[in-house]
């Protein structure tokens, strides 16, 4: 008795995510009025698939336990494929984006750097001889510091707010997804 315990336990705390549903159509959007096959995922369901995979590792069995009754192999396939897909697919998305303001980043610090040299080749090459080298040294001293800042922003903390959504895909596409019966 203390042995099935003790095991229950562990393959809670294990890599393995449950979620309980009575139908497969717990996993889809009830607004979503396209037949089963084409419906779009329940943000309920992803919302929740997102907290429990958390504290998961990489590797991890997402695992589906429905009555015996309800299930059906075909639709399991079916859904199972899906998931993978849609995982896989905004996973690719998010790699995109975070490297688009990665690069993004970089750019707008390399032109705010640029921008402060020139700033600075003005202010020490013409000492502030004419109104338009004084005017355009105090034009781009801003524009650079803003730029550089701006950029280390984006490649410091944006692209690290994508990071878990990121993580998450990425352990969802990596899942072993299941369903058993209960």
């Amino acid at each position: 008795m203390q042995a099935e315990k003790e095991e229950e336990e562990d393959s809670w705390e294990s890599s393995e995510v449950r979620f309980a549903i009575k139908k497969y159509e717990d996993i889809f959007s009830n607004f979503d009025p396209r037949p089963l096959p084409q419906r779009g995922f329940s943000d309920d369901f992803l919302s929740e698939a997102k907290r429990a995979c958390l504290v998961k590792e990489e590797e991890m069995d997402f695992i589906f336990m429905m009555p015996k009754e309800e299930r059906n192999l075909k639709e399991e396939a079916r859904i199972e494929d899906r998931l993978k897909k849609y995982f896989k697919k905004h996973l690719h998305i998010l790699k995109k984006q975070k490297k688009k303001t990665i690069k993004t980043g970089l750019s707008f610090t390399i032109v705010g750097i640029a921008l402060m040299f020139v700033a600075t080749y003005l202010f020490f090459r013409f000492k502030n001889e004419s109104f338009m080298t004084s005017f355009f040294t105090i034009l781009l001293e801003p524009a650079g510091w803003f730029l550089f800042w701006e950029g280390l922003d984006l490649v410091i903390f944006e692209s690290k707010d994508i990071s878990p959504d990121l993580d998450f895909h990425r352990k969802m596409a990596n899942a072993s997804i299941k369903f058993i019966s209960v």
